[in-house]
């Protein structure tokens, strides 16, 4: 086997690590271990505290508001370090929405994985100029809707690979299940926390948000004005949690809820929550429709009283078929061992030209 290189560029404003909040950090710190524990060097570009199994190329950790003085100096501080680090990859790696910025000059082959939809992205980092650089997706959902927008333009467009999950890990935990429902994750528009409590107000049922408010002044408006108004004794805001206590809150809910108003390309609470034996009730948002199965996994719902109303008859779903359905799709190890892949054979492609 040839030994890679591996060099992963993750969003500049965001942690890489275990306990990370938003799922392309989580995605990259389970390739970094990946890539180390295969035999290869794995190099990540993150910001300072992240960690890695590999070795950190770290970036000065943002403080204050993200402006857009400060964004474009982030960037241009990831374009030099790539500019200088490239020549010692087989591979470039890019996570952050934002790679379009800091795409590094023609040399390694390089492979953008699009966590989001497409239309969260500039039109230059669908169709980039720089040669050897492929997209793909995380879901045939978003697939197809990266496809559609590309039109007849998508030679560069590799087969997505899905997301996976520690779903042993996860499943180890068993605890035995209280009343509240959960939600994980970022808060912010896009994600429908308000949709959640008022779910959680229709139903009378307790309800525990997990998640960080960043310091976006949409996110910060959105959470003063949507969210905290709904919250009281029953239903709570509790922050950011790590890996272990967010097993813990998923293995004692009744139900998690994904309320996302935008299309998402994959979603790893879901999967995260299945591993648990614990039914999603979401909206059928993107690609939630390929990973809730409905009726069998959870509810897919069309509004905040439909959900409302599947969260009281949430235990009827079978905690063990969720376990079986995690293990078969959702696991971290299948989505690790197609990136391997996919980096050998891009590798490969460079080795073959020359």
């Amino acid at each position: 086997m040839r030994r890679l290189t591996i060099l992963s560029v993750a969003y500049p404003f965001a942690s890489v690590g275990p306990d990370a909040v938003g799922g392309a950090e989580q995605v990259l710190w389970a390739l970094d271990r990946a890539i180390v524990a295969a035999g290869h060097r794995s190099i990540v570009v993150a910001c300072e505290g992240s960690h890695v199994a590999g070795e950190l190329a770290p970036l000065p950790s943002p403080r204050g508001a993200l402006t857009p003085a400060l964004r474009d100096a982030v960037q241009r501080r990831v374009a030099a370090l790539l500019a200088e680090l490239q020549g010692r990859a087989d591979v470039v790696h890019l996570h952050g929405v934002d790679f379009a910025a800091y795409l590094p000059p023609p040399g390694a082959p390089a492979l953008a994985t699009l966590h989001l939809a497409p239309e969260w992205y500039p039109a230059e980092a669908l169709r980039p100029a720089r040669p050897m650089t492929w997209l793909h997706g995380v879901s045939r959902t978003q697939d197809a809707a990266l496809r559609a927008a590309l039109g007849g333009a998508a030679g560069h467009v590799l087969p997505p690979i899905g997301n996976g999950v520690p779903v042993a890990a996860l499943g180890a935990a068993r605890h035995a299940r209280r009343g509240f429902a959960l939600t994980l994750g970022r808060i912010c528009p896009e994600k429908g926390q308000h949709l959640a409590l008022e779910a959680a107000h229709r139903a009378d049922m307790p309800l525990l948000i997990a998640g960080a408010v960043f310091d976006y002044p949409e996110h910060r408006a959105y959470w003063r004005q949507r969210v905290q108004p709904l919250l009281d004794a029953r239903r709570r805001w509790i922050g950011p949690v790590g890996f272990a206590r967010k097993r813990r809150l998923l293995s004692a809910a009744r139900c998690v809820l994904v309320p996302s108003l935008v299309a998402e390309t994959s979603s790893l609470v879901a999967m995260e929550a299945a591993a648990c034996g614990t039914p999603v009730i979401a909206l059928p948002s993107g690609a939630l429709c390929e990973t809730v199965e409905d009726g069998r996994t959870g509810f897919l719902v069309p509004d905040a009283r439909a959900m409302a109303a599947a969260m009281r008859r949430s235990g009827a779903i079978s905690a063990a078929v969720c376990r079986a359905v995690a293990a078969e799709r959702f696991s971290v190890e299948r989505c690790t061992a197609a990136y391997l892949a996919r980096y050998a054979a891009l590798a490969a492609r460079v080795v073959a030209r020359c």
